[in-house]
């Protein structure tokens, strides 16, 4: 109960300094569990400007996502923590994706369009998209050295906050997180 309440008296004044790292400060101090291995950046940062493609291979960016939240996660077929993450990341989206948030995610590396397909319906995932990152183009530009890696961008295209492997995004302390980094629009 004292963290708590030191977490909002602190946020409180962070926002009377600067509105801005608000947010980012009242998130943070929510972090428990596994979420403390997300990081929140000091200053956001730019995201990689690569293209990826959408299923049937049609160029998209990052800068596509301006104007809303983005929980950006790099997966591939290969990848068992991959597997254990993306139904969280599914109930994520169902419950607090809209026109002010999205979870992306992007298969990087050598990701046959069939084991895509076969990955989501093994695990039944039906609401998240396909993207690949078939040279990982991105990935690298966005030093993505492991996976999974999930990324927070904000509405202006800048990430906010990593982390580098799997987390039970269906978490209560996760949701809370998040909400409280995008201002308590989730």
């Amino acid at each position: 109960m004292k963290k708590l309440a030191f977490a909002i008296l602190y946020t409180a004044g962070v926002a009377l300094a600067n509105p801005a790292l608000a947010d980012v400060e009242a998130a943070s101090a929510l972090r428990e569990g596994e979420m403390k291995k997300l990081v929140f950046h000091e200053a956001p940062k730019p995201v990689g400007s690569a293209e990826f493609a959408d299923f049937e291979g049609n160029p998209k960016a990052l800068s596509e996502l301006k104007g809303k939240w983005a929980l950006v996660n790099f997966w591939a077929t290969w990848c068992a923590p991959c597997r254990e993450e993306m139904p969280a990341l599914s109930a994520l989206q169902s419950e607090l994706g809209g026109e002010g948030f999205e979870v992306v995610t992007i298969a990087t590396g050598r990701n046959p369009p069939p084991a895509m397909t076969t990955f989501f319906e093994e695990i039944g995932v039906d609401n998240l998209p396909l993207y690949r990152d078939p040279k990982s183009a991105l990935a690298r530009e966005m030093a993505v050295l492991g996976l999974p890696v999930t990324v927070l961008v904000n509405p202006e295209g800048q990430e906010v906050a990593r982390i580098t492997g799997d987390v039970d995004w269906g978490s209560d302390n996760a949701k809370a997180v998040l909400v409280a980094a995008m201002g308590g629009e989730g």
